[in-house]
């Protein structure tokens, strides 16, 4: 299934599928919150990591191409502030997603992320039919774990060694929410303060 393009909006946050001529914008933004990110960055065991946006971007539109996945900008008055891609989307009897982020350092402690986690999840469940979505994160990542707490993401385990990041494979805690556990959308459970885990 190849998906359409997606723009999804609230408030000043805008989510937008991510074009090529992202690449020099996106770049830049990585390269300037090099250090804020580089602790939770996946990388590729036993091979150098260097940055090649380009390459990235290529790839994450051929992913989203093949129905595998949703690569999406956070941009906020036309600009880049993060990302937000969903992976793994399988359809049939798993008919599950997960969702990963990033967000400039500058922009952190505003409420994107959650309101972008939010409005992904909603798109998931209401418009690609899916029955459940998950966010794996580091026990250590304090800001993605409050986001995931915001939203009311149900804990469902710990996942051991489970994505090499910033150079070994690091355990990663599993969330989850399912389509039925959010009969009202879940943005627009967390705009009403309904933030307690289903």
């Amino acid at each position: 299934m190849v998906f359409p393009s997606v723009r999804l909006s609230h408030g000043e946050l805008t989510l937008r599928s991510i074009r090529m001529r992202d690449v020099k914008a996106l770049e830049r933004e990585l390269m300037f919150n090099r250090s804020w990110l580089r602790q939770w960055e996946a990388t590729n065991p036993g091979t150098f990591n260097h940055l090649d946006t380009k390459a990235a971007v290529r790839s994450l539109i051929a992913y989203g191409r093949s129905g595998g996945g949703l690569p999406l900008i956070m941009e906020v008055g036309g600009q880049i502030v993060g990302q937000i891609n969903v992976s793994g989307i399988t359809f049939g009897s798993l008919s599950s997603a997960s969702i990963g982020y990033w967000v400039a350092e500058r922009f952190a402690g505003r409420g994107l992320t959650t309101t972008a986690v939010a409005l992904l999840t909603d798109y998931c469940m209401r418009v690609l039919g899916l029955h459940r979505v998950e966010i794996c994160i580091r026990p250590e990542n304090a800001a993605s774990l409050r986001v995931v707490e915001k939203l009311g993401f149900r804990f469902e385990g710990r996942r051991e060694r489970y994505i090499h990041i910033n150079g070994d494979w690091r355990d990663h805690d599993c969330f989850a929410l399912c389509v039925d556990d959010l009969p009202e959308g879940l943005l627009a459970r967390y705009l009403s303060g309904k933030t307690n885990t289903p």
